[in-house]
């Protein structure tokens, strides 16, 4: 009876391909992850190329939004982030963003735009996202109503 019981664990872990979101704690986000889709509320979607990576509890993103093979629009954005569930907030304390304004995400008040803030500083934008991991997807809704989704690229 024992075997059999362990037979069906087995077996359920190997077949389970998503990941509940309760069960991403921290581990399970770790790593480097590839984007696939920006979808803006809308629904307007943008081809987009780059990495995202976290760490313990560091995280950092360079992203591009293509068009006809160019980019557009790009951004690194870096910080602290915490995962407490499904919601992810993001601490932004690095943002490097360029380019023109797209269709659902405005361009940078000039053409180029920087900010450098202290990890302890009180204005330090926070951004709650739900995710969802399920296999190698990782998708994140962003309180905007935009979303993206990425690949693992790379596990910690």
């Amino acid at each position: 009876m024992r075997l059999k019981i362990c037979h069906l664990i087995l077996l359920f872990c190997l077949t389970s391909t998503s990941i509940p979101a309760w069960a991403a704690e921290g581990s399970e986000v770790r790593g480097a992850w590839r984007p696939e889709l920006y979808e803006m509320k809308d629904g307007t979607q943008h081809d987009v190329t780059g990495l995202i990576m976290f760490a313990e509890t560091d995280w950092s993103v360079l992203f591009f939004i293509m068009d006809k093979g160019e980019p557009t629009r790009g951004s690194g954005e870096g910080g602290t982030y915490s995962l407490v569930g499904d919601t992810l907030t993001f601490r932004h304390l690095y943002n490097f963003s360029a380019g023109n304004t797209i269709s659902g995400v405005p361009g940078p008040p000039s053409n180029l735009t920087m900010t450098s803030r202290n990890s302890d500083a009180p204005d330090v934008p926070s951004e709650p996202c739900t995710i969802d991991i399920t296999g190698n997807t990782l998708t994140i809704n962003f309180p905007s109503g935009n979303m993206m989704k990425f690949v693992r690229s790379s596990a910690p």
